[in-house]
């Protein structure tokens, strides 16, 4: 039996990870001037992290078809330029290779496709603390958190109930909960206070993680939903 009481831990990339904010709101703004709608990309942080098809639909009416073709558009801007308009948090790197060392299994768990989040692990250089990197299909497929994380824990091999999912918006806690996993919400992201809310622990800083896992140091501010 581990020391701790979680031994693996499903990361989201946007808005846990990275601050992808930049690049993700310069590509949605891109994408929706080419059907006539001008958007300050600082207004657009809502569209960090949520599926960016569902995104086109509930925020700006388009039909699922006209969302698809929209997510093209979008990518003709980040695949080659946005994807690397975002930075590290403070703090992340060291947290990860600390978990790393300790022997804990982490993967990555998004809803961005696959091969961008695995070309931004490397360019961080913090791919090799994954075991495995999850993510969307390019066509559309995976994007739904819940198959996310389901297939991050089929590749785990880990039982549910010593699996951690840690993000920061609404998507990634009801993923978690969704396939039977604990899920702890970051407060340095991008969701709100009503959808951290709905978290089983919410953790202010990277390294509150360690104590929250049974390490320490003690993890600071974190709180468990009774």
């Amino acid at each position: 039996m581990s020391e701790y009481r979680f031994d693996t831990l499903l990361f989201d990339l946007d808005g846990t990870i990275v601050d992808s904010a930049p690049g993700v709101t310069r590509a949605f703004a891109y994408a929706l001037k080419k059907y006539g709608i001008d958007a300050d990309p600082d207004d657009l942080k809502k569209v960090v992290g949520p599926p960016l098809s569902q995104s086109f639909v509930d925020f700006y009416g388009f039909s699922r078809e006209k969302a698809t073709e929209a997510v093209e558009k979008y990518r003709e801007y980040y695949r080659d330029r946005g994807i690397f308009e975002c930075e590290l948090y403070d703090g992340i790197s060291d947290l990860l290779s600390d978990l790393k060392k300790r022997g804990l299994k982490l993967l990555v768990a998004s809803s961005k496709p696959t091969v961008f989040v695995e070309k931004i692990a490397v360019h961080f250089g913090i791919d090799g603390c994954f075991s495995h990197i999850v993510g969307a299909e390019l066509d559309g497929r995976r994007t739904d958190k819940s198959e996310v994380v389901a297939e991050a824990i089929a590749l785990s091999g880990s039982g549910r109930e010593r699996i951690l999912m840690v993000g920061d918006r609404s998507f990634d806690i009801v993923g978690g909960h969704n396939m039977g996993v604990k899920v702890a919400a970051v407060g340095w992201g991008y969701g709100n206070a009503e959808e951290l809310a709905e978290a089983d622990y919410i953790v202010n800083a990277p390294e509150e993680i360690i104590g929250l896992i049974g390490g320490t140091p003690d993890a600071g501010t974190k709180r468990e939903r009774i």
